[in-house]
């Protein structure tokens, strides 16, 4: 029915002209037309031309508040529904009984606009009771995203055991360690001890318990009473400790191990590590690093400039990379990377050659800040806009920086060290996008070219660099409320012109030089204990790289060490009926 049509249907029954029925809800009588019912409604189809005779005018509808029958005429003839948080529930249940889709549809949409942790499971059941396929799918993917804060909420102990297998077993559940599934098996048994205690050993083997903390295993896993005292669980802690011992000892890595029990899960993010100097040239290599299977994974289709002192952002499933130098010339150009469909693209080049700059993004928009030009050190910035793809020039620095680097924090850029062509440099500042200006802030406690700048844990830290008398492997943060640096822990390696990015709330540094060579071998800082930890080598030594983390990719898989394929009994979980 179209769009006029509609409107003319409306003011006929808004002056209750030409109705030709009237329903009756809860003793309230609503006059409407037959024909514009029968439009969006398949179930007053039935009743109009099948359960009923054409001279039959008055129908009454038992079940359904008068609220929510008017909220359905609204749409019926305006095509317009009001869907609030106080009606949406009684909304969709009714409009799934009178099949009226485009309630339904929307009451959908709302829902999953409004996902949180708090809410989610209760889509979830939603979407299982009424069966809306497409519905329980975007949940399901919302619940592995989130799973560590949905389990801390009133609804995950209701979950069915069908549906905590099909969660806990699959492979994109996003958790920091395998502890957070265990301890999540115990929250929803002890819900009901009696009744559930039963489906431990269908529980239990979707648990990568291979991959827990030894000492956590051991204390928690192995000494459970509930555990121990289930003969199927015992063949679990066996195969586990036997895989434990296997993994040690075997050069093949932990992911193409064929047992559920040792397979890392999909990350939700990987690091990659682009380009740099390989000893005696630029290279156009790039490395993802899965950290739930602890490997560096080559990306096959690389960007064919060679460069190194570039800069790396990750914006809007793309990986943009600006700037740099290939040995003979600096570039301005930019190239960008479409990771789902894995094809590079050329986008606008900035408007100077950029050979050690700075970048960060901020509110959708990519920031290049200084570096070198070939004749001189640049105290320029300038902004990027996807949308228009178009660079536009913002305020100049208060000092030419190059071999400098840059975050954002707080909806504020921070640039610090760098070289000005005389000197390393001790300072930085911040920029405001709001009033297009830069406000120099503390000194850093000492001089940083070649240093790395990474926004963690509330503060901006700055990471090794160049005194120009020596590597550095000090850390220092800033806090931006006292306008203080404070010293950290240092790194286990002196290091310049390196990667860093933080992946699963860790800071990673990522190869650079050491004073005499190039290196390839990476650790990462927990500031929750305050410790630096080596990680695997990159495959090439290199510096002046650039690191960015990309995640929520829909082929995350694509950029993740491969997986090995389980054998068919450990596909599907026999579960008893539920009593």
């Amino acid at each position: 029915m179209s769009n006029q049509m509609m409107m003319v249907f409306e003011e006929l029954r808004r002056n209750h002209f030409l109705c030709d029925a009237v329903l009756q809800v809860e003793g309230t009588q609503f006059q409407v037309h037959k024909l514009v019912l029968c439009n969006c409604s398949p179930y007053f189809k039935s009743l109009f031309a099948n359960w009923s005779t054409p001279d039959d005018n008055i129908f009454d509808i038992p079940n359904l508040s008068a609220d929510v029958m008017r909220v359905f005429i609204e749409f019926a003839y305006t095509g317009v529904v009001t869907i609030t948080a106080d009606n949406i529930g009684h909304l969709f249940t009714a409009a799934d009984r009178f099949d009226v889709t485009g309630i339904t549809q929307a009451c959908c949409e709302v829902m999953l606009e409004s996902l949180s942790p708090n809410t989610c499971l209760n889509t979830l059941f939603v979407a299982n009771n009424f069966y809306y396929p497409e519905l329980r799918k975007r949940v399901f993917s919302y619940v592995l995203k989130h799973f560590e804060e949905v389990v801390r909420c009133p609804d995950f102990v209701q979950l069915s055991v069908e549906d905590l297998v099909q969660i806990i077993k699959h492979d994109l559940l996003n958790v920091h360690q395998e502890s957070a599934v265990f301890e999540a098996i115990l929250l929803w048994i002890n819900h009901s001890h009696h009744y559930r205690k039963r489906h431990i050993p269908h529980l239990l083997p979707n648990v990568r318990l291979a991959l827990m903390d030894s000492q956590y295993f051991s204390s928690h896993v192995f000494r459970n009473e509930m555990v121990r005292r289930n003969r199927k669980c015992n063949t679990y802690l066996i195969r586990t400790m036997k895989l434990i011992l296997d993994v040690g000892n075997e050069s093949m890595p932990i992911s193409l191990f064929p047992d559920l029990l040792a397979r890392p899960r999909v990350p939700r993010a990987v690091l990659m590590a682009v380009g740099g100097w390989n000893i005696v040239h630029p290279t156009n290599r790039i490395e993802a690093f899965d950290n739930r299977s602890k490997q560096w994974v080559p990306v096959i289709n690389s960007d064919k400039t060679p460069r190194a002192y570039h800069g790396t952002v990750f914006l809007n499933g793309s990986v943009y990379i600006m700037g740099g130098f290939d040995g003979m010339e600096q570039f301005c150009t930019m190239h960008k990377y479409n990771l789902v469909n894995r094809t590079w693209q050329e986008v606008a080049p900035m408007h100077t050659n950029r050979c050690y700059v700075s970048v960060t993004t901020l509110h959708g928009c990519i920031y290049a800040m200084g570096g070198f030009d070939g004749i001189d050190r640049l105290d320029t910035a300038e902004r990027y806009t996807p949308k228009t793809n178009q660079w536009t020039m913002i305020a100049p620095m208060n000092e030419q920086r190059s071999d400098a680097n840059s975050s954002t924090m707080n909806e504020k850029i921070y640039i610090c060290g760098g070289f000005n062509g005389v000197e390393c440099l001790p300072t930085a500042e911040s920029y405001n996008s709001l009033t297009d200006q830069w406000t120099m802030i503390a000194n850093m406690s000492t001089r940083r070219s070649g240093v790395s700048i990474i926004a963690y844990a509330g503060e901006i830290y700055a990471v090794g660099g160049f005194t120009g008398l020596a590597r550095l492997k000090t850390v220092e943060a800033y806090n931006p409320e006292t306008n203080r640096w404070r010293p950290l822990p240092s790194m286990l390696n002196p290091r310049s012109n390196f990667g860093i990015a933080v992946l699963d709330e860790q800071l990673y540094a990522v190869g650079g030089f050491n004073g005499f060579t190039t290196i390839t071998c990476a650790e990462r800082f927990d500031v929750r204990t305050g410790v630096w930890s080596d990680i695997c080598n990159i495959d090439i030594s290199r510096s002046a790289l650039s690191c960015c983390v990309v995640h929520d990719l829909p082929n995350m898989t694509d950029y993740c060490s491969p997986r090995a394929a389980l054998a068919e009994s450990e596909e599907e979980v026999d579960i008893p009926p539920v009593e």
